[in-house]
């Protein structure tokens, strides 16, 4: 009888194949670890010796034929030794995303789901027909013509989404929100049409007096791709040619190269009705960020003008001076007037590429899915074992997501972005006039393809985005959005016993989060909404990219720090301003303000001593102007909305808003645009909720923030906020003094801010004890057992390898 002998397991090696045999000695081990498991013994067999060194001796002559061919092409064939001899590798992972909840609401995505590329192209072509001949695409307009500016989803009202969600009413109309610019009338004005119902639209409604009290005058339009490009011709055929001798000397111009790049600013003026722009001159630097290289000319450029040939040059500073024109400018040069500061052309001396001089190393930490992904995606709805949601982008305002439900109760129907604010200092007229409000530029239109690996997760769902903006045909940001669970390296909870009983109970810090990113020309902002277990979200932006330089001259250290041989970090305040939806256990909400007080207490079993006690204070605010909170003053360290439904102790079912933030100061209010972003004055502000006041911006306060379209302090009117259905406003932000650790890029280490909706005694006890990842083990059991504890099942159920799909990227340019 032959001895038994251990086939070799899933781990064991097995023969390959090798490009070359002589080459890779390591194959022979590798046939060998193969065909030794075979060979081994049981020490309980009771087969003879004779019987053993048969077995042994047929083993081995297999062995010697798989050596001698270890591929199907046999001895000498390169097919044949094309193997190599590798360990066996374990099965791919499972890609299978797990059934939908019981809470899932199937098809209900479609209420807040941004329009589709038909439903673009169905209200472009139906409003082409219905507004006439005389429309120029905008891609090509200029300001005298009539064009469609953009075309995006017009949100349903509040109260016909809940009835068609919670009592099945049916579907509102879906319907699409157009911008249109009228440059072509007597009177040249911006309208807002929405028009429906979608897919196949047969009307069209001006909202524009509804929504605004009139028309908007026309100068409050964004500007157009094209109107930047007959700036750019101005300058660079019309204006710079006075200037030769100067550019030649300084700046190694050159006509034709357009070496030189011009940067935007805003505002636009100095009043209401301006529109001129200061715009800066940077080297062209290929390859990478001209953002650091100023040359230190500046140009104000008057183009209000509805005929581009009547724009002008209104004034030019260079390199710490003023002149009326660049023909003033090349005289004084000329004249030797002029000091003038050499800049070299490839850059002002600090480090500028973001390509690592390093070497590839060894490949990052890499999470995945060893039994699926535990949530799906589909369309714009995502939902997991806890949450289901829906997210989108709106083309100005950025990321948004709707009626967010924790195991199938609504905790929020809406948590989105509304602004952010960017506020410089400098000596330069660009840089101390700068106030770029981004949503006027398009927080979602300037939307960058998320790129896997490093935006996100290389595991991560991405998502692609439609949107229709300065063009008549849609256009497709990939990979606008990710969505991905994470383990974040963190207790959620823990405790271990080492007192009276002895045991071991904890939960990792597992999230779900849908990202997105925002390129805002220099800076990126990256835009999280985080979902917990316990029921808690965080709603996050951190801000990276290039900072914004200017040309280093005089007193320049007073407003930043010089980070380049000739360039000047300039200190600036990042702002974002957040829409917080919040039904706390149906739409009619309370605000309370909770915080602590020390008093001065007898001690009750020694009446001649007093001791200072420790007791929560409460207030239950009932009016607006309560409920606002101005930055930087004292506020409750807790500050929740609450309904009218108790848990089981008798507390009201509350979600705190708590905000992590270090803010620059506010805009002073005596500015004269102040108002333009009031709502930065607060950091929390709690109002009724309108269907008249869905946003606390306009798109239109960028280009005259003198007379805004929207002042969200007028919302702030001492109405009441008990028993009503509320919105809270958030601003969470940072100052930044930009240091020579922001070249080439600025940080998100400590660049991040936000805040957290946290369940305040809206459960009875916290919900993530029930999940079932949670660990526990007492010191009577085998924590190595895996019916005590998961994480010691861990070998085999992640004994898997991560399907990982190929490496794409979504391109540089929106198509």
């Amino acid at each position: 009888m032959y001895p038994t002998c251990l086939w070799p397991s899933s781990t064991t090696q097995r023969p390959g194949t090798s490009r070359d045999y002589k080459r890779h000695p390591a194959s022979t081990s590798c046939l060998l670890a193969f065909c030794l498991p075979f060979c081994i013994p049981n020490q309980e067999s009771e087969d003879s010796p004779e019987a053993l060194a048969m077995a042994v001796f047929i083993i081995l002559s297999l062995c010697s034929v798989l050596v001698i061919g270890v591929g199907e092409g046999g001895t000498g064939s390169d097919e044949g030794v094309e193997r190599g001899c590798t360990p066996v590798q374990p099965p791919h992972c499972s890609s299978v995303t797990p059934s939908a909840q019981p809470w899932t609401h199937p098809g209900q995505s479609q209420l807040f789901a941004d329009l589709s590329q038909e439903e673009l192209t169905a209200v472009m072509s139906f409003l082409t027909q219905q507004l006439g001949p005389g429309l120029v695409d905008a891609a090509q307009a200029r300001p005298s013509d009539n064009c469609i500016f953009s075309v995006e989803l017009q949100l349903p009202p509040k109260a016909a989404a809940l009835a068609h969600l919670d009592r099945g009413r049916p579907l509102p109309p879906r319907e699409a929100l157009a911008i249109v610019f009228f440059g072509g009338q007597a009177q040249p004005n911006v309208s807002e049409l929405v028009v429906g119902p979608l897919p196949h639209p047969s009307y069209i409604r001006d909202v524009t007096v509804e929504r605004h009290g009139g028309p908007l005058p026309y100068h409050r339009r964004p500007v157009l791709r094209r109107e930047y490009l007959d700036i750019d011709q101005m300058i660079f055929d019309r204006e710079l040619p006075q200037a030769t001798g100067l550019l030649h000397h300084c700046c190694f111009y050159k006509r034709q190269g357009r070496n030189l790049v011009t940067m935007n600013t805003a505002p636009r003026g100095l009043q209401s009705g301006d529109r001129a722009t200061w715009f800066g001159l940077y080297y062209n630097i290929s390859g990478a960020g001209f953002y650091l290289h100023p040359v230190g000319l500046e140009l104000l450029v008057d183009h209000k003008a509805l005929d581009p040939a009547h724009w002008t040059i209104r004034k030019v500073f260079f390199q710490g001076r003023y002149y009326e024109s660049l023909a003033q400018l090349e005289d004084q040069f000329e004249a030797g007037l002029v000091n003038v500061v050499l800049i070299p052309h490839n850059g002002t001396g600090a480090s500028w590429s973001l390509k690592s001089p390093v070497p590839p190393g060894p490949a990052p930490p890499l999470q995945f899915y060893p039994q699926g992904p535990r949530f799906s995606v589909q369309g714009s709805q995502v939902a997991s074992s806890l949450w289901t949601f829906s997210f989108g982008l709106g083309a100005f305002s950025g990321p948004r997501v709707f009626d967010i439900r924790f195991q199938g109760e609504r905790v929020a129907y809406e948590v989105s972005v509304q602004e952010a604010l960017t506020v410089y200092g400098g000596n330069s007229p660009c840089a101390l006039r700068s106030r770029y409000t981004d949503g006027g530029f398009g927080l979602g239109h300037f939307s960058s393809p998320l790129t896997r690996g490093v935006d996100c997760p290389y595991l991560a769902t991405y998502v692609d985005w439609h949107f229709l903006l300065e063009s008549q045909t849609p256009k497709t940001i990939r990979d606008a959005f990710c969505v991905f669970e994470q383990n974040q390296g963190l207790p959620l909870r823990r405790h271990h016993s080492d007192i009276h009983s002895h045991y071991f109970g904890g939960l990792t810090e597992t999230v779900l989060v849908v990202r997105s990113v925002s390129t805002m020309l220099n800076y990126d902002y990256v835009w999280d909404v985080v979902f917990y277990p316990s029921g808690a979200i965080e709603v996050k932006f951190h801000a990276t990219g290039y900072i914004s330089s200017a040309f280093l001259f005089g007193a320049a250290r007073r407003y930043g720090n010089q980070v380049g041989q000739h360039t000047l970090g300039t200190a600036h305040t990042h702002s974002a301003h957040f829409k917080v939806d919040l039904d706390v256990g149906g739409l009619e909400n309370w605000v309370w303000a909770e915080d602590m007080a020390f008093v001065p207490t007898v001690v009750p079993w020694s009446p001649e001593h007093q001791m200072q006690r420790l007791q929560v204070t409460r207030k239950q605010l009932e009016t607006e102007e309560q409920a606002a909170f101005p930055l930087g003053s004292t506020h409750p360290r807790y500050l929740y909305l609450a309904s009218n439904h108790s848990n089981k102790w008798g507390h009201p079912r509350g979600y705190r808003i708590q905000v992590f933030s270090f803010a620059g100061e506010p805009l002073p209010q005596n500015s004269s645009m102040e108002r333009a972003f009031s709502w930065g004055r607060y950091q929390v502000a709690v109002t009724q909720r309108k269907e008249e006041e869905p946003s606390s911006t306009s798109i239109y306060n960028l280009n005259d923030p003198w007379t805004p379209t929207v002042d969200f302090s007028d919302f702030i009117n001492n109405e009441t906020v008990a028993g009503q259905d509320l919105v809270a406003w958030v601003t969470a932000g940072f100052l930044h003094i930009p240091h020579a650790e922001d070249i080439p890029n600025t940080l998100t280490v400590g660049n991040g801010v936000g805040f957290f909706l946290r369940p305040y005694n809206f459960f009875d006890q916290d919900p993530s004890s029930d999940s079932a990842d949670s660990i526990y083990f007492r010191g009577d059991q085998d924590a190595t057992a895996c019916e005590v504890n998961p994480l010691a099942c861990l070998p085999q159920a992640a004994a898997c390898v991560p399907d990982l799909p190929a490496f794409s990227h979504g391109g540089f340019s929106h198509e």
